[in-house]
């Protein structure tokens, strides 16, 4: 049983190993598609023929032999009565001799000389011997013989027996032959060999011409899917290449049938996908060219702005109290002007593709201790607890220390201003090949979708609540665009009632690729299967 088992086990795998290139063919392929699901189709429709026309073929041979048998047997019984008819006591001595001489003049020489093997039996008088020119008993069987002699009917049977020279099948018919002492017994035996070689001859014949066919069809399948598949295959080429930028890639046309008109059209998709294209480059280049220079243009009015905003502050306590309040706003919404300007101009030189990394081997335990106690103002006025959760060993990794610091900058303040008044939990790690910090928070977290428009510039959770906490929308818009000149991953996770957390992983070593997180997305402390479903969401962001 075992080792039936670990055959078993062998033939699988092997079976596996063949199967695998197939299917990852049959995959990828609609040419070989086309190709096997049509031969697999004629191969069972020509196989159905084939039997359906030998067996047609057999039966019909043999049929016609039981006729041309039936009649022959029909003339030797009436011959044979009419021999055997003047004789009344079946212990007469010519009766033997007269049996004998029948059987031998029926036969005409036998099978080797176009005739037949016949024979004569006298299965009700024990004596009298069977007479017969060939030793055919083994051909009679009893059940033919207890038909034909006691039942009193013609009989026919197909037997099969080997004579020495292999096996051969006979057709064996019985008749009763009525004589004046009595009742014998005439067998008619015909060898079909002729007719065995003539339907093996039609079975081969079918056969092959079955097997040409198949291979016709297939053959005709592979060049008319070809003619069909190959423009397609153009087309998906084409396809990619303009997909990866190259928007003058167009079809050759030829012809005027539907393929021609297929690639007619993809051509002129193609055109006014490359127009429109053009176009939305140059509306992309006009805005971020709109955006740096009135960014640039508006720094100048800022300043003079700033200078007489910051005299004024500074003389607020001899204003009157309402006077003083105005200062006060005035000095709020100019610094929430700057940090917008500030933002843009950041925005457009990510746009522009000037922004460069300036890696360093860094150790993150200070930088994000540090963005932690820059925030600890902020967190005090909002009443949230920060948690800091950093390993005691130094973590060194190639990065730009300014932009990690920003990007955490506005983690840790976003889930501040989100978390409800609840602790926020920030967590440092790191393994051989990457770094990791995640910034858990268990405010109102995120609905579902959301999730992936948290990085999308000027979008806000809460438009309204947004306005009045002032933020710009741009921060983690600025954040996205610094993991991926890092060649990180920025990711976010977020259920409602269930809080929210981001997690940023950066390459140990600037360049590399990277493969996995040090740190869990979704955190230990998500509740699974929860009245509010959990969604999870990551913004995969490559160099």
């Amino acid at each position: 049983m075992a080792a039936a088992h670990e055959l078993w086990r062998r033939a699988a795998r092997r079976g596996a190993v063949v199967a695998g290139p197939l299917h990852h063919t049959w995959r990828r392929s609609l040419h070989f598609r086309v190709v096997a699901i049509t031969l697999v189709t004629s191969s069972l429709l020509v196989s159905s023929f084939a039997y359906l026309v030998a067996t047609q073929s057999t039966n019909i041979l043999l049929e016609r032999t039981k006729n041309a048998a039936a009649k022959q047997l029909q003339v030797d019984t009436d011959y044979a009565a009419e021999q055997l008819g003047g004789y009344s006591q079946e212990f007469d001595q010519q009766v033997q001799t007269s049996m004998r001489n029948i059987a031998s003049y029926l036969s005409r020489g036998g099978p080797d000389q176009g005739g037949a093997i016949v024979v004569l039996t006298a299965s009700r008088f024990v004596n009298l011997d069977t007479a017969q020119t060939f030793d055919a008993t083994p051909l009679i069987s009893e059940d033919l013989a207890r038909s034909v002699g006691g039942e009193r009917r013609v009989s026919s049977q197909i037997r099969t027996h080997d004579f020495g020279a292999g096996p051969t099948k006979y057709l064996v018919t019985g008749s009763p032959v009525p004589t004046g002492f009595g009742q014998v017994e005439l067998y008619y035996i015909v060898p079909l060999k002729t007719e065995d070689q003539t339907a093996g001859q039609i079975r081969t014949m079918v056969l092959l011409t079955g097997a040409a066919l198949v291979i016709l069809l297939g053959v005709l399948s592979a060049l008319v899917t070809r003619l069909v598949v190959r423009p397609v295959r153009v087309a998906a080429r084409t396809a990619q290449r303009l997909s990866a930028g190259l928007l003058d890639q167009r079809m050759a046309v030829h012809g005027e049938d539907d393929l021609a008109l297929l690639a007619a059209s993809f051509n002129q998709m193609a055109t006014n996908l490359q127009r429109q294209i053009v176009r939305l480059e140059e509306m992309s280049r006009l805005q971020r060219r709109f955006t740096s220079d009135v960014s640039h243009e508006l720094r100048t009015p800022l300043t003079t702005v700033r200078m007489a905003a910051d005299l004024i502050f500074a003389e607020r306590d001899e204003f009157d109290p309402a006077v003083a309040r105005a200062a006060e706003l005035l000095q709020a919404e100019l610094d929430r002007f700057e940090g917008l300007l500030t933002d843009l101009l950041e925005i457009s030189r990510f746009d522009a593709g000037f922004a460069m990394l300036d890696a360093e081997p860094t150790d993150l335990v200070p930088v994000v201790r540090r963005v932690v106690e820059r925030l600890d103002g902020v967190s005090a006025r909002a009443g949230v607890p920060v948690e800091l959760k950093v390993p005691e060993n130094a973590v060194i990794a190639e990065v730009d220390p300014r932009r990690v610091e920003r990007i955490l900058r506005n983690l840790v303040g976003n889930a501040v201003e989100h978390s409800e008044g609840r602790p926020v939990s920030v967590a440092l790690g790191a393994d051989e090949s990457a770094v990791a910090v995640t910034v858990r928070d268990h405010g109102i977290g995120l609905r579902p979708g959301e999730e992936k428009l948290v990085f999308n510039r000027f979008w806000r959770a809460d438009p309204s609540r947004a306005r009045q906490t002032g933020g710009t929308g741009l921060g983690l818009s600025i954040s996205l665009e610094d993991a991926r000149l890092h060649g990180g991953w920025l990711e976010a996770w977020g259920a409602p009632g269930q809080g929210a957390q981001f997690r940023l992983t950066l390459p140990v070593r600037a360049g590399d690729r990277l493969t996995s997180s040090p740190l869990r997305l979704v955190p230990a402390d998500a509740v699974p299967g929860h009245a509010v479903e959990t969604h999870s969401a990551s913004l995969e962001v490559t160099a």
